[in-house]
């Protein structure tokens, strides 16, 4: 992975009813294919066209170190739903805690997938205080659909 490449971490804020068969097939291979799922994503021109297509149903943007270790400390998953933890990240990859394994992340010199055996996908509650917005509108309309930028870390926080 280069050093210029950003992270995003996406969440699907919107369930699947009513959902047109080439989105929810995009929702899938993305591995969002559920309500409040969410994933990190490096940001290449291909998944950045997949995630234009469903922005519908999700919500992105670039988030925090700080939200990135939170996310792998208490909602990071092993098969058999084990919880991810810092001797099993320096026992299976290269990183010596789970606080320099999101700093690597955050960086864009590592990803999920460097962990052998954690799950990429993170499964998120609802967020406390609700949304916020209107599910069928973007965020620059009072929404929660479409590109947050920095303000995805807050959303996760609550969700977390």
């Amino acid at each position: 992975m280069s050093e210029d490449e950003k992270i995003i971490l996406a969440i699907r804020v919107r369930g699947q009813v009513r959902v047109r068969p080439q989105i929810e097939d995009t929702l899938n291979k993305l591995l969002l294919g559920r309500l409040h799922q969410a994933r990190l994503i490096k940001a290449t021109p291909s998944l950045e066209g997949m995630i234009t297509k469903v922005k519908d149903y999700i919500t992105w943007g670039v988030p925090s170190e700080e939200v990135i270790e939170k996310l792998l400390t208490k909602r990071g998953r092993l098969p058999g739903n084990v919880r991810l933890t810092d001797s099993y990240v320096k026992k299976n990859s290269s990183h010596s805690s789970m606080k320099a394994f999101a700093k690597a992340i955050a960086a864009g010199k590592a990803s999920v997938s460097d962990v052998e055996g954690l799950k990429p996908v993170f499964r998120l509650t609802p967020p406390t205080k609700g949304y916020e917005g209107k599910k069928r509108y973007p965020v620059g309309m009072g929404g929660i659909t479409g590109d947050r930028g920095e303000g995805i870390s807050e959303l996760a926080l609550r969700m977390i």
